[in-house]
């Protein structure tokens, strides 16, 4: 597999393991997030391997991890604001354990993840506003829509 990444700057098991165990000891004490893990987390040696594996097959693309991050976090009570804090949480850790180049590449994909997992929960970007959207009674007539003719490229 070609990668655009330099080796150097792809941190190993060992690196992303001591991560996480860090960034999951710190979270456990964090004045916003501890009480947001601590709620649902009961086994914190197990969820540091299930976290472990998870970073690690996607950082290393090792494939380990089963699971599914979305449902994982969806309904509890999780905010923006969370995610806000548990990213700076997140790069000032890495930033503690791992030369620049690697905590960069951890940073860019907790981005992402965290982006994806925001959009899909529904939560808006930070800095923006939640958007309350009308929700359509399943009962309301519906005008029709308007038919094209079949092969209709408009």
């Amino acid at each position: 597999m070609q990668t655009d990444t330099p080796t150097e700057a792809i941190p190993d098991f060992d690196q992303i393991e001591r991560l996480v165990d860090r960034f999951y000891d710190r979270i456990q004490v964090h004045p916003t997030l501890g009480p947001v893990f601590n709620a649902f987390v009961h086994d914190w040696p197990a969820h540091k391997r299930l976290l472990t594996s998870f970073w690690t097959s996607v950082i290393l693309r090792a494939g380990t991890y089963r699971g599914n991050p979305m449902v994982a976090h969806f309904n509890r009570g999780i905010t923006t604001q969370h995610f806000v804090e548990w990213l700076a949480l997140w790069r000032d850790t890495a930033d503690q354990v791992l030369a620049p180049a690697q905590a960069q590449l951890v940073h860019e994909y907790a981005n992402r993840i965290g982006r994806s997992l925001r959009y899909g929960m529904g939560l808006p970007e930070p800095g923006a506003h939640a958007i309350d959207l009308p929700v359509l009674d399943a009962q309301a007539p519906r005008a029709p829509r308007e038919r094209l003719p079949r092969g209709s490229q408009t």
